[in-house]
């Protein structure tokens, strides 16, 4: 099934003129200038009560949702959203407060109850603001990297979006018998923060989507799929149409899923699904789990995790990108890296604080990763699901996982499952009610082939994955 692509058919913004520093942006109630005097004056009380260092960030969100079910209107809802939170040190002792008020004693307030806490936390020798050298530049904090397409749209319009798509879906058969809804969100912030050792930055970022999640069938024999469009640009948003008849055709062709027989087989997890794979990866080298010794992926760096065909790269500076950023959730510097080169892995993802307690240095992952990408040296440009499929020959294709069976310490996975079985290359009939289990270690070292059929989801890019043999629990 052919994924739908983006069009430009559901935006109804205007675009907007550049915004002065001293104005709010559109569609929010602060203006950048606004946030810094609220953040100089939260760091100028820190060093009134004898902070050794201090940060704080301020931010606001605003948006709106709105869904329908079966033709009607369901919810509408609009949210906003404002936060200011800050962090004091008396030496290596920290302590932390938060509120949502912005006047100038809630301010004062805040940043004494964070004073008074770390006054009464244990010394930590880790715990300090970043290193001044780790910092973003002046040219990286002021990087332009396209986060930022309001989009105007009103609680009809956004509800006339999400009819057509439902209609859509249910449009494709009179198989498609009933609806859990469709909805679209329209969502965007902004924030900036400073800490006493020199950093000041902030941006605005936007985050729009549209879904349906339609049932075909009737009585034992119904089912239900889903897809959905996500873009910062609404601009970019697949058609409600096409999403629509996608989640249809995705739904249909589960009908009549049955079990298989217990056994051990190659799997070919949908490219969505192989994002997963990779954020256990990501999970399994971050610096919390590698310094509380609770992963399954501990001393790899410079060891040959996957096969020799495979790469990931990281790059925070793609435009428009979900996990964009000029600099990390400390204000420190990001960059472009590889994170494996021929299946060895070159590096973790680290903040300060987990660097300091491993004895290295930060990689500007604060937050998570930015824009990763998990390619295969064997990846031709024709190796699209179909290929992938002739590539998996006899074996389970894996559309929807269930439960939450991973074991980040010992790597041990075990999901509940549904698919298709295929056979020869084709798809013979879809699966249902089983178990596919394996240890993520020999999965990443089982990793035959990863398709050109790359899908982005969230911060990772990347295509369906074949892995050689896993056990599957059926009848």
């Amino acid at each position: 099934m052919n994924k739908p692509h983006a069009t430009h058919s559901v935006a109804v913004g205007t675009a907007h003129k550049p915004v002065k520093l001293t104005e709010a942006l559109p569609g929010f109630s602060y203006s950048r200038a606004y946030f810094e005097g609220v953040v100089d004056q939260a760091l100028a009380y820190a060093r009134h009560l004898g902070a050794s260092d201090a940060g704080a960030e301020i931010s606001e969100g605003c948006g709106l949702s709105v869904s329908v079910r079966n033709g009607e209107l369901e919810n509408v809802e609009r949210n906003r959203d404002k936060s200011l939170g800050v962090t004091v040190y008396i030496g290596h002792r920290r302590g932390n407060a938060s509120t949502s008020d912005f006047s100038e004693a809630a301010v004062a307030r805040t940043v004494q109850a964070a004073y008074d806490i770390a006054r009464f936390t244990a010394e930590d020798p880790f715990a300090q603001l970043p290193d001044a050298a780790d910092l973003a530049s002046d040219a990286d904090r002021l990087r332009d990297l396209d986060l930022f397409h309001p989009w105007d749209v009103t609680s009809e319009q956004a509800a006339a979006i999400a009819l057509e798509c439902e209609a859509a879906a249910r449009g494709v058969s009179k198989q498609i018998t009933n609806s859990e809804g469709a909805s679209v969100s329209a969502q965007q912030s902004h924030f900036f923060s400073a800490h006493s050792n020199g950093f000041r930055g902030g941006y605005a970022s936007s985050r729009h989507s549209l879904s349906v999640s339609p049932i075909a069938g009737k009585g034992r024999d119904m089912q239900r799929d889903y897809w959905y469009s996500s873009e910062r640009n609404a601009q970019a948003l697949a058609s409600p149409q096409a999403v629509g008849e996608y989640a249809a055709r995705r739904a249909l062709s589960r009908l009549k899923a049955r079990k298989i027989a217990t056994t051990e087989c190659p799997v070919l997890f949908e490219s969505p699904l192989a994002a997963g794979l990779l954020g256990a990866f990501v999970q399994g080298v971050s610096g919390g789990a590698l310094y509380r010794k609770s992963s399954f992926l501990l001393d790899s760096l410079g060891k040959a995790i996957f096969p020799k065909h495979i790469d990931l790269y990281e790059d925070p500076f793609v435009l428009g990108g979900k996990g964009s950023s000029p600099f990390d959730e400390e204000g420190v510097r990001v960059q472009p890296r590889k994170v494996i080169d021929a299946g060895v892995v070159q590096g973790y993802f680290l903040s300060s604080y987990s660097a300091r307690k491993l004895g290295m240095r930060t990689t500007g992952n604060a937050g998570g990763s930015h824009n990763l990408r998990f390619t295969s040296r064997r990846t031709r440009k024709g190796d699209d699901l179909e290929a992938m499929l002739q590539m998996l020959g006899t074996g389970l294709f894996v559309t929807e996982l269930m439960g939450q069976g991973v074991n980040y310490v010992t790597g041990d996975y075990s999901r509940g499952a549904s698919g298709f079985w295929v056979e020869n290359g084709k798809i013979a009939f879809p699966v249902q009610e089983i178990t596919i289990a394996g240890n993520m270690r020999d999965m990443f070292k089982g990793i035959e082939a990863i398709g050109a059929d790359e899908y982005v989801y969230g911060a990772k890019a990347v295509g369906s994955i074949l892995i050689n043999r896993m056990k599957i629990a059926g009848n």
